[in-house]
């Protein structure tokens, strides 16, 4: 018979977590007597992080006995209560792997639907002083699931649980699991899973994402789980290239246009992806790295940068010292700003050295046959002096039918002249753009500093553009996702405090730091950690691909191994050490 054992709730608190303090709900204690069941979740219970749990279709968080006497066997342990899985109805029978998403329940005086598995998460391992028990809970196929609340009612300990109803295609909650953390995603069984309208509407985007990837024969990366592009990875590590050409592009950015050594023509990147380039201005010091958007034609043959001289040991060198027959090392070309197929206009939005990526992607659209999208081009400068490869773009605009373009300059000098080096005087901004008829149904590019992506999102956030058409490009460090820790102050990237380690150096390529390995961390994510890198993470063992970075050179060791293994040229930081030096794109 299958009966609620214990309804169990709990409130956000804040719990002390290495180092670190962890704002979560994943304790929950038995209650005593009966608890109203809302639409929303059971009354007196709260979640802390509600990106990934509760909601309208993740109300009420079910575990079975049947999976705690499991773990007590395989974790040999005996002091297991109800609600230490951070569940709110822990059931005798209702099994993950014979309930099925859109089984209806009544139970007490409510009516429940089943919506999705758990979402892996790292607090029950907090909860269960155990890390890796997220991973566990998918590679045992016990994730445990949530009911959505169709009648809402009164629940207790005793109650019966009675099936009413059965959910279409028969999946269950452990297949569906599967499908999504493994590394198996068959077609036929990612078309059943969205023919079930109980499913929930995260789950749903991720197996639409996954069916997309298989239709186009993507066998490698999660697309489920990951929003990092899966594009072909022309060879490992790095590669010498010789600089053919290097011109002056404005007062303060040197283009290098780079060739194969045997003259053989370079494979195409997408337009908008970059390379990574490695120099060593010094011997006596460790190799500079740093990344540079591809702003030459696609089709070229030939990788071509723009490096704008800030000064510092790459940009610096590179002016001073790199002209052509010179030999750099460079990594194949990576990235996921890319210009994404469609039918909506594009709107190209560039400030300084930001121009680069846009201008390949204006470049690919220039020489496609078949381009029919219509394009706007902004671009931000302080004046002509400043102005980078200006006649370029205006030429390329002339082979596109339907173009616009406007070029602001924030301080036009004595000599620049108004609607033949600028047009308009001042800076980008959204208002701009709907003064000139930009239509907010398009696909918006940002590249720029970080003050100018921040004012244009926050722009066209206000102007309700839909994010999924805003795509963006950030030359330094990326925004951390560190779901639930509590916020300290910001620091700049660092070397770990007191004596450095012997093993392996780990160059975080965006932060512009590298410090050695040392075999007291447990990842490379503690290890970014302790250096203040910006990082992203949720499950931390290795399941839901949340910490996927791109990795640039070197080999890693993974423990545990991940349930899907991410693409060529990618980590999960979460659950790998290096094997030898290695540079990682964080």
């Amino acid at each position: 018979m299958n009966i609620v054992v214990s309804v169990n709730v709990g409130l956000p608190k804040d719990v002390e977590w290495r180092g670190t303090v962890v704002r979560t709900a994943i304790w929950k204690q038995p209650v005593q007597g009966r608890v109203l069941a809302t639409r929303l979740n059971l009354s007196g219970d709260g979640q802390a992080d509600l990106s990934g749990h509760g909601g309208e279709q993740r109300a009420v968080m079910v575990y079975q006995l049947g999976s705690y006497r499991y773990w007590e066997t395989y974790l040999r342990r005996s002091d297991f209560v109800c609600g230490n899985f951070g569940e709110n109805l822990t059931v005798e029978g209702l099994a993950d792997d014979e309930v099925c998403i859109g089984d209806r329940f009544r139970i007490g005086g409510g009516i429940f639907e089943v919506s999705q598995p758990r979402v892996t998460c790292y607090r029950v391992g907090i909860r269960l002083n155990h890390p890796e028990m997220a991973a566990l809970l998918v590679s045992h196929r016990r994730p445990g699931f949530y009911f959505r609340v169709i009648q809402e009612g009164e629940v207790g300990a005793g109650d019966r649980i009675e099936k009413i109803a059965g959910g279409p295609e028969q999946m269950t909650v452990a297949e569906i699991n599967a499908l999504l953390y493994s590394g198996q995603h068959r077609i036929e069984s990612l078309q059943r899973a969205l023919r079930i309208p109980a499913l929930s509407l995260g789950w749903r985007g991720s197996m639409r994402a996954l069916l997309e990837a298989a239709e186009r024969g993507e066998q490698v990366g999660n697309a489920g789980l990951s929003s990092t592009l899966v594009a072909p990875l022309f060879w490992r590590g790095f590669r010498s290239l010789k600089v053919v050409s290097s011109s002056e592009e404005s007062i303060d950015i040197r283009s290098f246009e780079l060739a194969a050594l045997d003259g053989s023509p370079l494979p195409p990147p997408l337009p908008g992806q970059h390379i990574v380039v490695r120099v060593r201005p010094s011997l006596d010091s460790p190799p500079v790295v740093r990344n540079y958007s591809l702003c030459g034609s696609p089709t070229a043959g030939t990788y071509t940068i723009a490096v704008k001289n800030e000064g510092g040991a790459g940009s610096g060198f590179l002016h001073e010292r790199i002209r052509a027959g010179a030999v750099l090392e460079v990594s194949a070309p990576r990235g996921s700003f890319t210009l994404a197929s469609g039918t909506a206009p594009v709107v190209l939005l560039s400030a300084g050295i930001g121009i680069t990526p846009l201008l390949a992607m204006l470049r690919a659209a220039a020489s496609d046959d078949g381009w029919s999208r219509e394009v706007w081009w902004f671009h931000s400068a302080r004046d002509k002096a400043h102005h980078a490869f200006a006649m370029q773009v205006r030429a390329l605009i002339t082979a596109l039918k339907r173009v616009h373009l406007c070029d602001i300059y924030s301080r036009p000098g004595a000599d620049d002249q108004p609607d033949i080096n600028y047009d308009i005087q001042g800076h980008l901004t959204v208002a701009l753009l709907q003064q000139m008829g930009v239509p907010r149904n398009a696909d918006f590019y940002l590249c720029g500093p970080s003050s100018f992506l921040a004012d244009l999102m926050g722009g066209l956030k206000a102007w309700q553009v839909d994010e999924s058409r805003i795509r963006t490009e950030v030359f330094g460090a990326c925004g951390s996702f560190t779901p639930g820790t509590v916020s300290a102050a910001s620091q700049a990237p660092h070397l770990p405090a007191g004596p450095q380690g012997t093993g392996p150096r780990v160059t975080f390529l965006r932060s512009r730091i590298a410090p050695r390995w040392d075999t007291h961390f447990r990842s490379l994510l503690e290890l970014a950690e302790t250096c203040s890198v910006p990082v992203r993470w949720s499950c931390r063992s290795g399941v839901c691909h949340t910490c996927e970075s791109g990795l640039i050179d070197g080999r890693l060791r993974y423990s545990p191994e991940p349930l899907d293994p991410p693409p060529e040229g990618t980590a999960l930081i979460c659950c790998a050490t290096p094997l030898s030096d290695i540079t990682l794109d964080l």
